[in-house]
């Protein structure tokens, strides 16, 4: 294929409107392309890439439907994968909620909210509080009915909220497993939804043109755009476990009482976005309050902080991660690190509390940030009190500095040659005979910043961590997740035709 492009590169990128360009410009692209002819790329390969890596936020899908109707099942047939946890068993959480999904060459994220319920609330309660914090992050909903149950009052108790959040909606007619179970998806029209697309998750029946059915549902960018204007508010999420003073610090930055902070445990309220001045800037908070932890709801109300987590996430630039300085750091606390920056969103780490402690605590809590919170020692860090209104100026430099290092974008000549100093200094270790090099990069775009190298092969996991290190260190990035891709040029014998 690369033996048709002309001297001067024009032929590798005479179609480039066909593709997105990322991050970079029309010049700028058509010198990289170049570039990537003279090296020998394949040269659709390195458009995809670009492509690929130049997205925006991905939109979202949400899957909703009462217990045991096959969502979770749906959801590992969606993404291609097992990774949904599939029980009868009511009471099942999971530490993630949200994945990654292509079909038809558009990606986009699903969130599940399969298979928990809440005896104590009852389960039209349950399922409606899934939905609702499913629903908030979604663009499009693919709504599960079991079509051999038929529609029930709980269903029906769901689309009445389905209707309110105005979303596109896909019906799901599951556990069709033949051509005699199609009548009974037909019966689902009366629930005023549209057309029920009979699938079997279990088996595969059907789910093709359902996931046709979703890409027309889903808009090709997410309808939330990030500042309603140049100038506008910026999205800021404030997370954490339960009871770690979220609704307390919200009140204190408002300077009011704009949340309940002594709820009831296992309740839920619609969620209010506030409009905060901090620092001479209007700032929108995204509201993630409102679950509490008993005992005896425990699971329950850890999964719905998941939910409500993932969804302030998706709405947000920048998720401010409330941590209980005054207890040990907690897997929970982890995996709400975790999620913000698999959601690639800029992220401050707050620690709250911070007015209770005495030295022996602060000194044991260095040791559990550096060995629990590694893996984000780039994000801008606070101590708080919510109580006391202890440090709250540091709170907005902190998120300034780390939307600065989201937005930050390096050229690609500037970052080519940082990439030429770096593997001559250090090579990458030779492996089999063979010694991998970075051939060239490019960064595809920013909120995260994400950038794609091309190599002469398989570079590891280690040294693409060093790449990352050393990129921080030049370039800064703080308070931001980098991605970075890596492809291979293929052997000349092995080219595509």
């Amino acid at each position: 294929m690369n033996d048709d492009i002309q001297p001067d590169g024009s032929a590798a990128y005479e179609d480039a409107h066909e593709y997105d360009h990322g991050a970079l410009g029309d010049a700028e692209y058509a010198e990289f392309m170049e570039l990537a002819a003279e090296e020998g790329f394949d040269i659709e390969d390195v458009e995809g890439a670009i492509e690929a890596a130049g997205h925006g936020p991905l939109p979202v899908l949400a899957v909703v439907g009462r217990p045991n109707v096959g969502k979770s099942t749906l959801v590992n047939r969606i993404i291609g994968r097992r990774e949904a946890v599939v029980e009868d068993k009511p009471g099942v959480t999971r530490d993630r909620v949200t994945y990654e999904a292509e079909w038809a060459g558009r990606r986009f994220k699903v969130v599940d909210t399969g298979g928990w319920e809440q005896d104590v609330l009852g389960i039209d309660a349950s399922v409606a509080a899934q939905a609702e914090y499913a629903i908030e992050a979604a663009d499009a909903v693919v709504f599960v009915v079991d079509a051999k149950v038929g529609a029930t009052d709980t269903d029906e108790a769901v689309v009445r909220l389905l209707r309110k959040a105005g979303k596109p909606v896909v019906l799901c007619a599951n556990k069709v497993d033949g051509p005699s179970g199609e009548a009974d998806a037909a019966y689902l029209w009366n629930l005023g939804l549209g057309e029920p697309h009979p699938v079997s998750a279990l088996h595969g029946r059907g789910t093709g043109d359902m996931l046709d059915a979703v890409l027309e549902a889903l808009p090709e960018a997410p309808a939330q755009s990030f500042g309603t204007a140049i100038g506008g508010p910026r999205r800021i999420a404030l997370i954490g476990r339960p009871n770690v003073g979220k609704s307390s610090l919200l009140n204190k930055v408002a300077g009011e009482e704009r949340v309940v902070v002594n709820e009831l445990a296992g309740t839920t309220r619609d969620p209010v976005d506030e409009l905060i001045e901090l620092g001479g800037v209007t700032w929108k908070f995204v509201d993630t309050a409102g679950i509490r932890k008993r005992v005896h709801l425990q699971q329950g109300a850890d999964y719905y902080a998941s939910l409500r987590t993932a969804a302030a996430v998706e709405k947000a630039e920048v998720a401010v991660i409330l941590i209980d300085a005054a207890e040990n750091i907690s897997v929970q606390d982890q995996r709400i690190v975790t999620m913000a920056v698999e959601a690639g969103r800029a992220v401050v780490l707050a620690f709250n509390k911070w007015d209770t402690l005495d030295e022996e605590r602060r000194y044991y809590l260095e040791r559990e940030i550096e060995t629990e919170l590694g893996q984000v020692a780039w994000a801008p860090r606070v101590n708080v009190s919510a109580r006391t209104g202890r440090h709250m100026e540091k709170l907005v430099p902190a998120i300034e500095t780390a939307l600065a290092g989201w937005e930050t974008r390096v050229p690609t000549g500037r970052l080519n040659a940082f990439l030429g100093e770096l593997v001559s200094a250090h090579p990458h270790p030779v492996r089999g005979g063979k010694q991998p090099r970075i051939l060239f990069g490019t960064q595809a775009g920013t909120k995260p910043p994400r950038f794609v190298l091309f190599a002469s092969g398989f570079i590891e996991a280690g040294y693409r961590r060093f790449i990352e290190r050393r990129l921080r260190e030049e370039f800064g990035f703080e308070g931001t997740p980098i991605h970075i891709s890596v492809r291979v040029r293929e052997k000349r014998g092995q080219k595509k035709k």
